[in-house]
């Protein structure tokens, strides 16, 4: 075992009198050691919970024979940091995350891992975090909350919250309504309840074969869930306990194939546009070569069968569930042959062929048919152009037909709060299209989410009418024309940094194409007397991040040598 190494041999006597000091017992010398890597904090809806799934993994790894070590990462809530400074920590906080875990797992040269995250950022960054240390490890999340309701039954969630704030300053809702929406859209525990980052992130975990089925789509707080909790906690003592449990090491579950499967059943269920950037990230760790080009050859192959929350108001990660769960969705996608890699293996022993072989969609109202798709393309697309020669991505599923293809009027912002003041002031217009920049990783620092924003022009009754462009990106709430991850950002001199107000933008969404339509010599006359923004940083760590990130092409990893 990995860990004979703090706890074999004469010469680890101090190691083992300090593991006795914690409580083991000579017989538990001879059992694995199991690392749970927990994400519980108070502050999070998806984790407040989750110090008792800890309790509960570590009582069932004791049953099957294991020794558990319970340690904690950091996590940032996204919509309580939405719309100020907190923001910036978002998306480095993935890094602390992966950090954090290689960290005690390595020091500590612990056998095998079990993790538990929820929400957004902490998924991808602990997913991370556990390929750089590569052991055999299972991945079980907190689970998706429930819907919330207004007073009339009409279901809503957190995307409903932050639209209201539009309608309301538009005055189309009273403070009542708007206070009836506040106290019901997050109705408990759990993952916010629509297809947003964190459930999309859920979902391909079991795409990816690292986490039981039903990881992405059973309720938080049920019996049904602890069921889970408590078999993902045997069966990581399982893998650990095998002849060769190196077999079982995560790059050899999480690897090529894998990453393709993500992708493909993010195209199938309109999963958010952080799914692009994160998994790009965990590509790197699982040292895969996955070309962002690649992303729309999946979407041409893979019907978009499912919408969800905020693409579809009414649906919700229980209603996909109750009809049949993402093993439906990915049995139906591979009736239409060659785009899912059935035979990779799953933490669970059989392939991906072998889980979803008996899965049948329970309810075609919910999940459609490759027949009756909502689209016969995938519901994410990369966008090219000189604006984005590296690429930029939209949630085609949450984009309303009429806006496919656009041409409009540029108003630009060079950072969040100046767009959120810009559209509340009514300066965007319909017909325009509203550029944020220095908003990227690097010129964030951060990349901040654009939820707000996003919001405001729905909730302005505008989302028919306004494209929105940024180098940073959006919430998985976020819908509507809105194009993100925008690259090469601002702060690297990238075009949009050079855009005035008036010029024309044209995106075309079936045509993978995001254009400034300047002439060449105008740019360059721009480009000679342009003077980049800089984002004042007051945060030792932030321009440490600053320092280091890469571009969201490249999924916005921090470079490892300079």
């Amino acid at each position: 075992m990995r860990s004979d190494i703090i706890k074999k041999g004469f010469d680890k006597a101090p190691h083992r009198s300090l593991l006795r000091a914690t409580g083991l017992k000579d017989e538990d010398f001879d059992k694995p050691f199991i690392g749970i890597a927990n994400s519980y904090i108070d502050i999070i809806p998806g984790h407040f919970f989750l110090h008792e799934y800890g309790e509960i993994v570590k009582e069932a790894i004791r049953e099957a024979g294991g020794v558990p070590f319970v340690f904690n990462t950091i996590g940032v809530d996204d919509g309580i940091a939405m719309g100020h400074e907190g923001m910036l920590y978002s998306l480095p906080s993935r890094e602390i995350i992966a950090d954090s875990m290689e960290t005690v797992m390595n020091a500590h040269q612990l056998d095998a891992m079990i993790c538990i995250p929820n929400c957004d950022k902490i998924v991808p960054g602990m997913i991370m975090g556990a390929l750089r240390i590569n052991v055999p490890t299972v991945f079980v999340s907190g689970g998706p909350m429930a819907a919330g309701h207004k007073k009339d039954g009409t279901p809503i969630d957190l995307a409903t919250a932050f639209e209201a704030v539009g309608e309301h300053a538009e005055g189309n809702i009273t403070d009542e309504e708007l206070y009836d929406i506040e106290c019901n859209a997050c109705p408990s525990g759990g993952s916010c309840s629509g297809m947003f980052t964190a459930n999309s992130m859920n979902t391909l975990c079991e795409a990816m074969g690292i986490a039981l089925p039903g990881n992405g789509t059973v309720l938080a707080m049920t019996p049904e869930r602890i069921a889970m909790v408590k078999k993902a906690a045997k069966r990581i003592v399982e893998l650990a306990k095998e002849d060769n449990p190196s077999k079982n090491n995560l790059r050899n579950i999480l690897n090529e194939k894998a990453v393709h499967n993500a992708f493909v059943v993010d195209m199938a269920m309109g999963g958010s546009s952080n799914t692009v950037l994160h998994m790009l990230a965990i590509a790197k760790e699982a040292e895969v070569d996955f070309d962002i080009t690649k992303i729309n050859e999946i979407a041409k192959n893979v019907a978009h069968i499912a919408k969800i929350s905020p693409s579809l108001t009414t649906v919700h990660m229980d209603d996909i569930n109750k009809a049949g769960g993402v093993n439906a969705v990915m049995n139906e996608v591979s009736k239409r042959g060659g785009m899912l890699h059935l035979d990779n293996p799953t933490v669970t022993g059989e392939t991906i062929g072998e889980r979803i072989a008996d899965a049948k969609i329970l309810d075609e109202n919910i999940i459609h048919t490759n027949e009756n798709a909502y689209s016969p393309v995938g519901g994410l697309s990369i966008l090219f152009g000189n604006l984005a020669e590296e690429g930029a991505v939209v949630k085609t599923a949450g984009i309303d037909p009429s806006m496919r293809q656009f041409k409009g009027k540029a108003i630009c912002f060079n950072s969040q709060p100046e767009a959120i003041a810009g559209i509340m002031g009514h300066k965007v217009k319909a017909g325009d299209v509203v550029v944020i920049r220095y908003e990227g990783p690097k010129g964030g620092p951060g990349m901040q989410e654009m939820l707000a924003p996003t919001s405001l022009i729905m909730g302005m009754g505008l989302g028919q009418s306004v494209a929105l462009i940024t180098d940073g990106r959006f919430s998985g709430a976020t819908r509507g024309a809105s194009i993100g991850h925008v690259s090469p950002e601002a702060a690297e001199g990238g075009l949009i940094a050079l855009i005035e107000d008036g010029d024309e933008i044209e995106l075309d969404v079936d045509a993978h194409l995001l254009q400034l339509n300047v002439d060449y010599e105008i740019l360059e006359q721009r480009r000679l007397h342009f003077k980049p923004y800089k984002n004042e940083v007051k945060s030792k760590w932030l321009k440490r991040y600053q320092l280091l990130v890469s571009n969201a092409s490249n999924g916005a990893t921090l470079k490892t040598e300079l």
